[in-house]
């Protein structure tokens, strides 16, 4: 059986992507969580598991697979569903969970992945009003050249995965989005593997600082839904 190893569900984007596929697609694995101490403390703790000193990592007995989009392909070696089926759905999904994986860059600095909050931002700059038509176009082609309700088709795959953090930042920052954006940031939000690690993340009582200090840079606390 897999262990996947990951940092706080609050906070770890990164950690969101191969958690939510395996999941979603039934597949056994064990989850260990160790939380975030700290930028250098987390990278100690974390080496323990993770040869880079980061969160995700998957173990498959004595393989390690760092990465959240190696650790997809590697469950895509041998799962069925991981990608579509069909080739044109395929190289769209792949590139563009590949330009999530690199891109972005605005949304993630503006909008750090923090479940449990509803923050008013302080402005939207330029960049990530782009990165935002950009996520609407990408998504909008998706919907149109292979019918939803997924990214690329009828089932969820890793392209889903791998924007499942996104479906959380709409929410945690009340972005603006249109409403066929919208209605796939609400079938997101009741999968039951996204039900499962919201649950979990509002649970969690500890706070680290540094994600907490990068979160509220960005503008008003509305609300805090998480555990005292």
């Amino acid at each position: 059986m897999y262990t996947l190893y990951i940092a706080n569900k609050n906070y770890s984007s990164w950690s969101l992507r191969p958690w939510i596929l395996l999941t979603q697609l039934g597949i056994a694995f064990d989850e260990k969580l160790t939380p975030f101490l700290g930028t250098s403390s987390s990278w100690s703790a974390f080496r323990a598991f993770s040869p880079t000193g980061k969160v995700p990592c998957l173990h498959d007995g004595d393989i390690a697979v760092w990465d959240s989009l190696s650790i997809a392909e590697y469950v895509a070696e041998q799962h069925p569903g991981a990608w579509p089926t069909d080739a044109r759905a395929r190289a769209w999904a792949r590139s563009a969970a590949a330009e999530m994986h690199s891109g972005f860059e605005a949304l993630r600095s503006h909008c750090p992945m923090n479940c449990g909050i509803r923050l008013q931002l302080n402005a939207q700059p330029p960049a990530l009003t782009r990165d935002l038509a950009r996520l609407q176009e990408l998504w909008s082609e998706g919907f149109d050249r292979f019918g939803g309700p997924y990214l690329a088709g009828a089932a969820f795959s890793a392209v889903d995965a791998f924007y499942a953090p996104v479906v959380f930042r709409i929410q945690s920052y009340q972005l603006a989005v249109d409403d066929r954006v919208g209605a796939y940031v609400q079938h997101m939000l009741a999968l039951p593997g996204m039900r499962s690690w919201y649950g979990a993340a509002l649970k969690e009582t500890w706070r680290d600082p540094d994600h907490e200090e990068e979160t509220l840079r960005q503008g008003v606390l509305l609300q805090d839904l998480r555990a005292a």
